[in-house]
């Protein structure tokens, strides 16, 4: 890395920075429908910047979900061409984010991006518009003319499980069709020390519906004869785990984790865990929190507490969630949470299952030339070494490139760390990691120049 990529990368950083904060100023939230026009608004924002920076093919793009069905929500996709003899990279991000929480628990306006203490907070700061933003301020360190060709594809709806990705991955095969592919949507190891990701749990949902009765029944005239659905529902969601935390459902596989030193007190750090509130599960932190299945109960449809009445409820539900750990599948997954929720019905109670998201997990192999330039620009960047971990979080887009582009390969980078604080109250972006992320994708490209 030459110190002229460097001062480049210093000059156009405050520009990408005012991008940045422009983008997390529109509330690109894809899981509602009233942000619908929110989406489309972030993703043709992205477009105009690439056409800005000269871009020859920029275009937004949305697939259906299931033939015939409807349209997902509008990506980016974007095309510098290569030179000749030049490799190709598809540099990733998404530009749509969780939904805000309670906005009142935030210490600034969630969709204003404020600076604080170095780090620059507001939603989708580090999840993943800290990303989108990254490529854009690579490109321009080298005034819209990478010495490679570089792809982008900037995904927008990344955070309802990417329905229409296959859709997208098939209509637009070749225009993504790259040497390398460049995954910045997971986590560094802490600020002032980069990550590769290696492996990714995958995720496999349901609602689970528990019913009773044909219609609710008056609790002092029935109770303690007949079971109200509710009770039934908690009574199913508890058989999940064992006494220790542990996920009971028989058939889900584990895989080793890495030898990495991921201390409880760290951890403390990294939650906010309650005073005197266990730790579950068996194993090390790595093992628990990377390559062994999960299980969370994600929501419960009932009567609410403002409308409570002395009346057993007829039927109620429940989203139940699984993280599927490497090595096995979602399809083994979803089949098993289906199979332990039918057969653990209690007192008779009816039980139906509605599959909903699915993800497959991934293996990210790091021994590729591409893998090992990744290595060395990190190093570079930081001015330490990058630490090899996994993520218990799922990228299903991982899987789906491998099985996409099989001579390809995919690294799974970050601008955030484990204080970023996604998808929760005061995201952020520790602002110095995320230079050092800008430098060592410029320095990766000149990397890979022939």
């Amino acid at each position: 890395m030459t110190p002229d990529l460097i001062s480049r990368v210093d000059a156009v950083l405050p520009g990408a920075l005012a991008d940045l904060k422009a983008l997390i100023a529109i509330p690109s939230v894809s899981s509602q429908p009233e942000h619908a026009a929110d989406v489309r608004a972030s993703a043709d924002q992205i477009a105009g910047w690439l056409r800005d920076i000269g871009c020859p093919s920029v275009q937004v793009v949305a697939e259906p979900v299931t033939p015939g069905g409807p349209l997902g929500q509008p990506a980016v996709i974007a095309s510098f061409p290569a030179p000749e003899g030049q490799p190709t990279v598809c540099l990733y991000a998404h530009h749509d984010v969780q939904p805000t929480g309670d906005v009142a628990r935030w210490t600034s306006p969630p969709f204003d991006a404020v600076e604080r203490d170095g780090r620059l907070v507001g939603r989708g700061s580090a999840d993943d518009k800290g990303g989108v933003a990254a490529h854009l301020a690579t490109l321009r360190a080298f005034d819209g003319k990478p010495p490679i060709g570089v792809k982008l594809f900037i995904e927008g709806e990344e955070e309802v499980g990417s329905p229409s990705m296959q859709a997208i991955l098939g209509v637009h095969h070749d225009e993504l069709a790259a040497d390398l592919f460049v995954i910045a949507d997971s986590t560094n190891w802490k600020v002032g020390t980069p990550a590769l990701t290696t492996t990714l749990r995958g995720i496999a949902d349901c609602v689970v519906e528990v019913s009773t009765l044909d219609h609710g029944l008056h609790s002092g005239g029935f109770g303690g004869l007949v079971p109200d659905a509710l009770t039934c529902l908690c009574r199913l969601l508890a058989t999940l785990h064992d006494e220790r935390g542990n996920v009971a459902i028989e058939g889900l596989t584990s895989s080793q984790a890495p030898d990495v030193d991921y201390p409880l007190d760290r951890l403390q750090s990294e939650t906010d865990k309650l005073d005197g509130v266990e730790w579950i599960g068996d194993g090390s932190v790595a093992q628990r929190n990377w390559n062994s299945p999960a299980c969370s109960v994600l929501a419960i449809d009932t009567t609410r507490i403002a409308d409570a009445s002395n009346t057993l409820i007829a039927s109620a539900r429940a989203k139940v969630s699984v993280r599927v750990a490497p090595g096995d599948t979602a399809v083994n997954a979803q089949a098993a949470l289906k199979k332990h929720l039918l057969s653990h019905a209690p007192w008779g109670a009816h039980v139906s299952i509605t599959d909903g998201q699915e993800g497959e997990p991934g293996i990210i192999p790091v021994d590729g030339p591409c893998a090992q330039a990744t290595i060395a620009a990190l190093r570079e960047a930081w001015g330490v070494e990058p630490v090899m971990i996994g993520q218990g979080g799922a990228i299903p887009l991982t899987s789906e490139l491998q099985a996409a582009f099989p001579g390809a390969e995919v690294v799974v980078t970050a601008v955030g760390d484990p204080g970023s604080r996604t998808h929760s109250l005061d995201e952020s972006l520790d602002l110095g990691d995320w230079r050092n992320a800008v430098i060592a994708e410029v320095a990766l490209l000149a990397a890979l120049t022939r």
